[in-house]
């Protein structure tokens, strides 16, 4: 249960932190797609581990194998298994918290649901686990390509360090620095920021801004599956996320309708609208414009300070931290998020396809 996501186009994820392989299941990718290996790899190498000082140190290569679902390059539209093994695992980094339930990780929830414990890397519940919804987004976004949709993610905050709005920024520039912000002089900043909270053994949140461009008007269900809905589901699936927010967000409520609405247009043959605070969408379906929306991470809950807490006894005990764990997890989080959102959009265009005729 919970590790199923999509309608029409429908992705299975699976594996363990520290068991042999992680992968990823994927029914309904139409037959006929190029299968692009070289670009799904780049994207599996921009999440995994080990890229910089400021991320985890713990090296794996993600090296993706497919098992099914493809011949000489295309897709055949039979289920599509991409497999992840895993290289680098130190199970007896977590010997010590066998019986020990970490602050703020799922240890003792996952625990208190299935009565089984798997304390190393924190088993299931562990971010390892989003390198398969990577893999399974690549494939969305080689999908999303042949209908003009580009998707964009960046990292736009760290602790008070802001960038200004993404119409602002060369998007561009996002992959030319290791934490993964288009705006040069506060990626600086950002860079140092972590460095410092590293040394301090301890960890710092941040924020990812995503950009869909080139969607066309119309995808989105009506009541319970409206296109916000389910990016919001999607980005709220992802491990150490704390809120979402599209459009206009929580600073919409500080304007009038008169300064909020988006007036329409008529230009080059089309319906516009003047202003994007609706972030383009409305009534739960897209409009045409651009969707933009913020992802808020907190800070990782692994830092490597004694921590008070119980073990599975209620018993007081203190938590030592040790392992392999980032001291800010955004940098990694943006190929993720771009993932989620290409795996919402290509869910949506494919039912988008069967809701009228002609």
């Amino acid at each position: 249960m919970g590790n199923i996501y999509g309608k029409l186009f429908r992705v299975t994820t699976f594996g363990e932190s520290h068991g042999p392989a992680i992968g990823v299941v994927i029914d309904g990718c139409p037959a006929g797609l190029s299968l692009d290996l070289e670009f799904i790899q780049h994207e599996l190498d921009r999440r995994k581990p080990g890229q910089s000082k400021i991320t985890t140190q713990r090296k794996e290569a993600d090296r993706m194998q497919i098992l099914s679902g493809v011949y000489e390059g295309v897709t055949t539209g039979m289920p599509l298994t991409l497999v992840i093994a895993n290289e680098d695992q130190r199970s007896k980094d977590y010997s010590h918290l066998e019986n020990v339930f970490r602050p703020s990780h799922a240890d003792y929830t996952y625990t208190a649901k299935y009565g089984v414990r798997d304390h190393r890397g924190g088993g299931r519940s562990s971010a390892r686990e989003t390198a398969a919804r990577v893999a399974a987004g690549a494939v969305a976004k080689l999908f999303l390509k042949t209908a003009g949709i580009r998707i964009s993610a960046y990292v736009s905050q760290v602790g008070e360090l802001r960038t200004p709005p993404y119409t602002e920024l060369n998007l561009a520039k996002t992959e030319d620095n290791i934490i993964r912000c288009p705006d040069p002089l506060i990626a600086e900043k950002m860079i140092a920021l972590i460095d410092q909270v590293r040394l301090d053994r301890d960890t710092i949140g941040g924020v990812v801004t995503c950009v869909a461009q080139h969607v066309p008007p119309g995808l989105g269900e009506p009541v319970f599956d409206k296109l916000h809905a389910e990016l919001g589901k999607a980005m709220l699936s992802i491990n150490a996320v704390k809120g979402f927010e599209y459009g206009s967000g929580f600073e919409g409520v500080t304007w009038r309708g008169s300064q909020h609405n988006d007036a329409f247009t008529h230009s080059d043959g089309k319906i516009r609208t003047l202003t994007n605070h609706s972030g383009g969408v409305q009534g739960g379906i897209s409009n045409g414009e651009d969707i933009y929306f913020r992802v808020a991470f907190k800070p990782v809950a692994t830092i490597m300070q004694d921590q008070e807490s119980v073990d599975t006894a209620g018993q007081p005990v203190t938590v030592s931290g040790k392992g392999r764990h980032d001291p800010c997890v955004v940098p990694r989080a943006v190929p993720i998020v771009e993932a989620m959102t290409a795996l919402v959009l290509a869910d949506f265009v494919l039912r988008a396809r069967a809701s009228k005729l002609g």
